[in-house]
């Protein structure tokens, strides 16, 4: 694979280019192996507003840089995923969502502006009203619209460096959806879901709420500094798991246990931003779980009138099949942002799963693909490493012609290409 920083002059192949951050999408949406631009030097801080919180920035600044330098200062990002590994610009190209998307929406809707540089070499300012249809393309475009350089957006005030935390048990998966629904007013929300379960405890899950905490909120060292804490020192997956490690026996018992003891522990707690939003990133390599083989993430979304029965006849499906997921996750989506083409979320609600890569994986995930498909479902395209085209244009009717028109017509199409974009033609 070639590789070229984001700032050397590039000249795409006939089988064009496509940008890269940090890498942590799951799939081949930023690989391309005759050209990828690594944007991660362009990683400069180059304002901010401190009565307002507008940042702007080159889009290789990380997550993890914005929340050392701006938490302490009282600002935190409005919206966030489950890893600080990711750059901004990298956020802009998945549209990323967090805990919240109920409530804040996506990354986008924090969004002010960014400067695109086009197939054209021409910088664009793209906002919601300048070079419209670009920016709402480049919203969830994964780098197909251009490469993203700069990036302006306004970050949220808070009182603390704290969350706190509650802790709901759902016995089963109709117990979790009503949580969600009954507490739409909690600022974060997001549910483990046991998707090996049966019977009475089928979707039984622990929902986790989260607030800001404010200063009547902490004690002790917290509430004279409530914006330190002592930050959890990484570990690392030394070796890569036996392949035997993980199966229905082993991610059953693991199951059992950590809903018994999410169920019997303290209803709410004081945890650090770290602990709340990144609990993945206190394990470096953690995908060596997996076993040498690896894995593939699984996320998809069901339109809320469908999402009870979509997720039923999921979590049946993964459950006849025993390949269970341990890292399974629920969310809440609010109205998604209909206006960019490939944005993921749609109102109503999203599982996501890791399976260890198997003949048997591959195979059940093509069944969960139908499931999503009949149910009016789509795949998450951060996520995604081997869904079909048929699957993707089912999951993304309405905006796909736009945006591939929009390509068309800009020269995009020729010139950033991915191996995801000539798998799906895109």
């Amino acid at each position: 694979m070639t590789l070229r920083d984001m700032d050397d002059p590039a000249v795409p192949s006939r089988d064009g280019m496509i940008a890269r951050g940090l890498g942590r999408s799951y799939g081949d949406v930023s690989m391309n192996p005759s050209l990828t631009l690594v944007g991660t030097g362009r990683n400069r801080i180059l304002s901010f507003d401190e009565k307002t919180g507008q940042l702007t920035a080159q889009g290789g600044l990380s997550m993890a840089e914005i929340l050392e330098v701006f938490v302490p200062r009282g600002w935190f990002p409005p919206v966030t995923p489950g890893t600080k590994f990711v750059t901004l610009a990298g956020l802009v190209a998945v549209d990323a969502h967090g805990k919240n998307h109920h409530i804040h929406g996506s990354f986008g809707d924090c969004v002010s502006w960014f400067d695109l540089q086009c197939a054209d070499h021409v910088v664009r300012r793209c906002s919601r009203t300048e070079n419209t249809s670009l920016f709402n393309a480049t919203l969830g475009g994964c780098g197909l619209t251009g490469n993203i350089l700069t990036v302006s957006l306004a970050l949220l005030a808070v009182p603390s460096a704290f969350i706190v935390q509650r802790t709901l048990p759902a016995p089963d998966l109709d117990a979790a959806i009503e949580i969600f629904e009954t507490h739409q007013q909690a600022t974060y929300s997001v549910a483990w879901i046991d998707c090996l379960a049966t019977g009475a405890a089928r979707g039984r899950s622990l929902v986790l709420l989260g607030e800001h905490a404010g200063a009547a909120d902490l004690s002790g060292t917290n509430a004279g500094n409530p914006f330190y804490f002592q930050k959890r020192k990484a570990k690392r997956m030394p070796f890569d798991a036996p392949s035997w490690a993980l199966n229905r026996y082993t991610i059953r018992a693991f199951n059992h246990l950590y809903y018994r003891a999410g169920s019997t522990g303290p209803e709410q707690r004081i945890v650090d931003y770290d602990t709340y939003f990144y609990p993945l990133d206190a394990i470096h390599d953690w995908n060596r779980l997996y076993g040498r083989q690896g894995f593939a993430q699984y996320q998809c979304a069901f339109p809320l009138a469908a999402s009870r029965d979509g997720l039923i006849a999921l979590l049946d499906e993964i459950s006849a099949a025993g390949l269970g997921s341990f890292l399974a996750v629920l969310k809440r989506f609010g109205p998604g942002a209909h206006e960019r083409p490939l944005s993921f979320p749609i109102e109503g609600y999203t599982l996501a799963l890791d399976f260890a890569l198997s003949p048997g994986a591959l195979t059940l995930m093509t069944a969960l693909d139908e499931i999503v498909c009949r149910y009016g479902g789509r795949l998450y395209l951060a996520k995604d490493s081997r869904m079909t085209q048929a699957t993707f244009e089912a999951g993304y009717p309405d905006g796909l012609a736009t945006f591939r028109a929009l390509r068309d017509t800009s020269g995009a199409a020729g010139t950033f290409q991915s191996l995801m974009s000539k798998r799906l033609s895109l």
